[in-house]
Order: structure tokens, then sequence, then C-alpha cells
């Protein structure tokens, strides 16, 4: 492999083959089951909308009320459209009004007896993913005609009041400011809802609730920013969760460019169980792949929780591993934000040097992606000038290697929510940064000890993917691999919502999102 580090291509050739030997029986696990919300995201695809007077999504009380009847083994799209088609119903919507009031019973219909509710199904799904195809097509115009950044790394920031409305001249004026791309935290629990809430929001604590109608409003006004400052500004939301495939589809529909989707995020860090979220990120990424948005993984989060030079490895890991489960999803590269983060102790020796090998590692390992690089957080002390110094050297750092997506650190991190004077400062020292180093990683060349570094790490990384196939990942993870969380395969949230196909199992979704053809 050329580049600084001069890794050895064959121990990369290698890392990918361990990578792929431990995600290939996760893969085959996901095949071979569905979960309540991908059944839920496939029939919004078919058209699905609103909420009951408590505010639970009809979708939610129409699986509820397939499950009951007939479970999940083999999907729900059947029993709803045989009961669409046997009764008259003149949607879906209506139909889940009348199951919840107990008034209509489902059941699978034989197979000679179901083809017009599968072709009735399939094509109402159809719809659904052109719509997704459309929004895509939308959006590459649009950057076509108001452009991209000048420059990368892309400059990310977030926003986060509670209230949509409060958030989006936040936003508008962080893209006035210099952000390329606005990510609008989601309100703190929101992963462990198991519907997603419906309509425009005021009330998330420390965040806003994800919704279909939230994500209209923030396109709408970026699109209006976009044009303003004479270039594309992106939108991020989070596909995570017990809702994960769900707010997919949704993002889809309202062209949101990135969203936060990571394979084990759930697992380690919401205790959601291990087989719920393989299923569900699968089929979530399939939607991505389809709807033209960039990931964003979270590799990030185990170096709160684990030491940043002991588990460097762990992210490497799991950076092959998102790649594969993406890829094999129908991602592109240019789709795959893989995550890594600023997150060594400052007063360790050498932290910089380190910091570099790890971010530089990153980058020569994925030399297509568009990598995030993530702000330093877990060694803030509410100190805003020595915060504002880190952050000025996680910005160099992210110069000097060249990432993709650059998060624009606070120095009120871990003191209040920033304000938008935070902000203002915030990206007045990135802008500094990427204005005098320029093109500095064009002249960076790295001596031996950054080159050793990433040699170790990637060695680790190595034989921890040769361990983990021994194992398999599932065991892998109950072990406290990643981020030092403990999470069976057998435990964590959302098990209930899991169920192993059965024969006959129809849902053309899969298909339709994979099949080519935009």
């Amino acid at each position: 492999m050329s580049g600084k580090l001069g890794l050895d291509a064959a121990v990369v050739r290698r890392a990918r083959r361990l990578a792929a030997a431990a995600g290939r029986p996760v893969v085959e696990l996901a095949k071979s089951h569905t979960t309540v919300a991908v059944e839920r995201a496939t029939l919004r695809l078919a058209g699905i909308v609103g909420a009951d007077p408590d505010g639970i999504p009809w979708v939610n009380r129409l699986v509820d009320a397939v499950a009951a009847d007939v479970g999940l083994g083999r999907g729900v799209l059947l029993p709803v459209f045989d009961a669409l088609i046997r009764d008259g119903h003149a949607d879906l919507t209506l139909l889940a009004q009348r199951a919840a009031a107990g008034s209509v019973r489902f059941g699978v219909p034989d197979a000679g007896k179901s083809g017009r509710a599968r072709r009735s199904a399939a094509a109402a799904v159809a719809r659904g993913v052109a719509r997704i195809d459309r929004r895509r097509r939308e959006r590459e115009r649009l950057v076509a005609r108001h452009g991209d950044p000048v420059r990368r790394p892309w400059i990310y920031l977030i926003v986060a009041t509670g209230d949509i409305h409060e958030d989006i001249p936040q936003a508008q004026a962080a893209a006035r400011a210099g952000a390329d791309v606005i990510a609008v935290i989601r309100s703190t629990g929101q992963s462990l809802l198991d519907y997603v809430p419906e309509g425009a929001t005021r009330e998330g604590f420390a965040g806003t609730y994800a919704t279909q109608e939230n994500f209209r409003l923030m396109r709408a006004a970026l699109d209006v920013t976009s044009k303003e400052v004479g270039r594309y500004v992106r939108l991020t939301n989070y596909a995570s969760g017990l809702c994960m495939p769900e707010i997919a589809v949704l993002a889809g529909l309202e062209r949101l460019d990135m969203m936060l989707n990571d394979s084990m995020y759930g697992i380690l860090f919401r205790d959601i169980n291990p087989i719920r979220t393989f299923v569900d990120q699968r089929f979530s990424r399939q939607v991505h792949a389809r709807a033209g948005i960039i990931i964003n993984t979270g590799e990030d989060n185990y170096l709160t929780t684990a030491d940043a030079v002991e588990a460097a490895h762990t992210v490497t890991v799991s950076q092959l591993l998102n790649e594969y489960f993406a890829r094999e999803a129908g991602l592109a590269t240019w789709q795959l934000g893989l995550g890594h983060a600023f997150e060594i102790n400052p007063e360790l020796p050498e932290s910089f040097r380190l910091e570099l090998a790890h971010a530089l590692l990153a980058r020569e390992l994925f030399p297509g992606a568009p990598l995030k690089w993530m702000p330093p957080t877990k060694h803030m002390t509410g100190d805003v000038f020595r915060g504002n110094l880190l952050d000025g050297f996680f910005n160099l750092a992210g110069v000097l290697t060249g990432q993709g997506i650059l998060l624009v650190g606070m120095m009120t991190e871990a003191v209040v929510t920033p304000w938008l004077s935070d902000r203002d400062i915030a990206l007045q020292n990135v802008g500094y940064v990427l204005r005098a180093a320029g093109n500095l990683h064009e002249d960076f060349t790295p001596g031996g000890f950054i080159k050793a570094r990433a040699a170790v790490v990637l060695r680790e990384a190595v034989e921890l993917l040769e361990r983990i196939g021994e194992q398999g990942l599932l065991e892998a993870i109950a072990e406290g691999t990643f981020g030092i969380m403990r999470r069976p395969p057998e435990r964590g949230k959302g098990l209930e919502g899991v169920a192993r196909r059965e024969d006959g199992y129809f849902n053309p979704a899969e298909q339709l999102l994979t099949g080519g053809g935009r």
C-alpha cells in the first residue's frame, strides 16, 4: 500500500478477510429473522401515516394487531393486504384504526389465494421506494445547483434545543457561519422508545425528537439557507435504537443526507438486544444505500468508556466490521462515514502524536471513505480556555490526516448546552486552523513513532479479529470486547420484538431496495 504509514498490504487484506469471516454469521442471522421495527418500516414505505389520540403511531397499532393474531414469522404484509382487500378498507391507516378497535382479524392466506395481496403489497412498497428515489435525485440536482463546500473536511455542527422551531434559526445561523453539516441530536431516551413520535415537537430534553415532520421542517429551512450561502447544507439525524429501520425510511422520504447508524452502538450503550440490533441495522442500511445517505458510525463512543490507547485496536476492529456490514447492505465507499475520536488523555506524554497515529491509520485503512472525526469530550474539565486549546489541536489533527467530516468541538463541553456564541467561537477555531494549515497534510511525513504506533494498533486489531473469528462476534460482544460493555445475545431491550422468519415469509422491501436502478 502507498501512504505515509507504509501499511503492509497483506496484513490489511487479512484484517478485512477476518472481519468478513466474523460478520458473515451475523448477516445470516439477520437474514433469518425479522423484527417489529422492520415490519413497521415496510408498512411506512407502503404508505401508512398518522397516530392515535394518545400519540401512538397507527403503524404500531397495526403491527401489534397482526402479531397478536398470526405472529411475525411470515411478515405482516400478507395478512395486512389480505385484510385490506377482503374487507374493502380504503387504506392502511383506516385498517389500522379498525384493527386497534378490535374489529379486524388477520390471517395468512394460502399460497394459492395470496396472489392479489402479494401484488398489491409489492406495488405499495414500490411506491414508497420510488419516493425515496425521487428525493435522492432531488438532492443530486440541488448539489449540482448550489455546489459542495470548496474544501474538506466538511464542518459538522450540532443543534439541539428540544424545540424544532428554535433549532431551525440556530441551524441556519450555523450554516451562515460556516457549518456544512447540521446534526439535530435526538431527545434523551428516544432510542429506547419503540415507536416514532408524530408531528412537530417542542418538548425534547437535551435534544429534539426525531419525527418525520421535524425532518421535513429542518430540511426545508436548510434548503433556503443553501441557496443563500451558495452551497448545499447537509442535514443529519440518528437512525439508531429500537426504531432504527423506521427512522431510516423517514429520513429517506424527507431527504436527509447523513444518519448516525452503527452496527453495535445500541447493543453496547443502550442495552438493546444484539439480535434485534443486527437485524434492524441491516434493513436500515439497505434503506440508506438506496437513499444515497452517508452513514456515521459510532466508534468514538468506545473511547468514552475504555482507555483510548489501550482500546485503540477495538476501534479499528469495529471500523472493519462496520465496513463489512455496510458493504453487504449495499452502501458505497463514499457513504461510509466511519467514526473515530480525539479522546486520549492530554496529560499523557506524546498524546498528540498518538492521536495522529490513530487518525492516520483510519485514513489510510479506508482511503475513499468520508471519515467522521470526533472532538475531545472525555477529558474536558469545564475550563473553557483549556477546552478551546484541545479543540484546536483536534482540528489540527483533522487537517494533518485528511479527515472527511470534522465535528466541531465546544469549549463548554461538560458545562452547558452550547449557546450560539459558543458555536461561533468554535467555528472561528475551526476556520483559523483550516485556513492556516491549508493542505499541510500533503507535506506531513511522520517519523518512526507514528508509523510504529499505527503498526501496533493494526497488529492488535488483527489478533482481536482472529479471536472473534474463533468465538463468534455475538460471544465477543457478550464478553465486553467493545467499550468494556458485556451484552449477551439472550438479553437486552427489544428481544420480544424479534421473530425468526418462517416458511412463506414475505417482505418485498429488501428486494426492491437492493434491486438496483433509481
